[in-house]
């Protein structure tokens, strides 16, 4: 920007434009078809049961159900065979069957049967429902929606595969915190780069809304970025008064999963949790969190409605209560549906977002160029709380 733009007023702002290769989720996009390169997480397993749920994911909306013998099945709305949908159709031992003429499907879309024809069993192999790969670990539900010769295997967390003592796992669908909304409208990737920008903890979460997490977190500090094979992570050192450091660091693996410490320092040590952010479609979003519980950890209900916005909690704030205190929620979902890249400027405090986008687009320019990526089946985590 020129010295002349600077003088200028709104009213000579240029046309706004969106960074469509960080934004954009739907098939066949660059984006969209770097992120079905991997797993993302549509739901917790707890709520799959004997009715469909209608799921959308990356744009499309699809029908996910549970076989009688506990699968997980993920296809497409419209029956293959006259096009009523599957969220009126019933789960069965084996499938999922139709209720306008009975066609039975079992969760890799194949037909078992069609009731009204003269021979209901053989069935010829064509009709076939179009359907997604699932597999279910750490309390989620999670969909596989890229070509299948591609599909990787499900990576694992070492954090949450490693269990001692009474130490146990629990799945949370609530996008900003266990007591937040569960869905975000606004664009998937504004939402997940907030964690690599460490920055905004000092004046959001610190002192703009009064102090949303502890008194340590408002100091000052120096951070730092490094690259991993999977992603990246930053460093924040804070000086505390006893002449201790604090060393946090927070972690993102590429392209849709997050791992945040324990933001209220009530535990120390390996980050207790994983998170993925969803992109529901370009426009929506959801985060699932695993948190790892027991052997002396802060356990679920604490995870409950938090009053850290003015001593009430998110849901009982009025409008004018999220004015005086807004949090992630209010500073990312305002950026707009899509933020305007354009109309951003960038500073030095921004180091991380710089980072983490130049990462991202790094694999979506692979994918569009060799059309493979790089996959890990274990991820060791670097994201924790440490007093050095």
């Amino acid at each position: 920007m020129n010295t002349a733009e600077y003088s200028a007023s709104a009213y000579e702002l240029p046309a706004p434009s969106i960074d469509t290769d960080l934004t954009d989720v739907s098939r066949g996009s660059a984006a969209g078809e770097m992120l079905r390169r991997y797993w993302h997480p549509i739901e917790l397993s707890e709520t799959v049961k004997d009715l469909p749920l209608e799921i959308r994911v990356l744009g499309e909306d699809l029908i996910l159900f549970r076989t009688g013998d506990g699968q997980a099945g993920l296809v497409h709305p419209r029956c293959c065979h006259r096009g009523t949908s599957l969220f009126y159709g019933r789960s069965e031992q084996s499938g999922i069957r139709c209720c306008y003429h009975g066609w039975l499907f079992a969760p890799d879309g194949i037909c078992l049967e069609q009731p009204c024809e003269p021979d209901p069993k053989n069935v010829n192999p064509y009709f076939r429902q179009p359907w997604y790969p699932v597999e279910e670990r750490y309390g989620l539900v999670f969909a596989y929606l890229g070509p299948l010769d591609q599909k990787p295997a499900l990576p694992g967390y070492d954090v949450l595969d490693t269990l001692v003592k009474d130490e146990y796992l629990y799945a949370n669908g609530n996008s900003i915190g266990a007591g937040g909304p569960k869905r975000m409208p606004c664009n998937w990737f504004q939402t997940h780069e907030n964690v690599m920008d460490p920055f905004h903890v000092l004046i959001l979460h610190s002192s703009f809304s009064d102090v949303q997490f502890t008194e340590e977190m408002g100091r000052a500090m120096t951070v730092s970025y490094h690259e991993t094979s999977s992603g990246m992570y930053s460093v924040q050192l804070r000086q505390l008064e006893d002449g201790s450091t604090l060393r946090r660091q927070t972690e993102v693996v590429l392209p849709n999963v997050r791992i945040v410490a324990d933001p209220r320092l009530a535990i120390m040590g390996p980050s207790n949790n994983i998170a993925w952010t969803l992109p529901i479609d370009e426009t929506n979003t959801r985060i699932f969190t695993v948190f790892k519980f027991g052997n002396g950890k802060t356990q679920p209900e604490t995870l409950g409605e938090a009053a850290m916005y003015g001593g009430k909690t998110w849901f009982e704030l009025d409008d004018a209560g999220h004015q005086r205190f807004p949090g992630d929620f209010e500073a990312q979902v305002s950026q707009g549906e899509v933020t305007l890249h354009s109309e951003e400027h960038l500073a030095f405090s921004d180091e991380g977002v710089r980072m983490f986008r130049k990462l991202y687009k790094s694999r979506v320019q692979r994918i569009s160029e060799q059309g493979q990526l790089p996959a890990l089946e274990k991820i060791k985590v670097v994201a924790g709380n440490y007093i050095d």
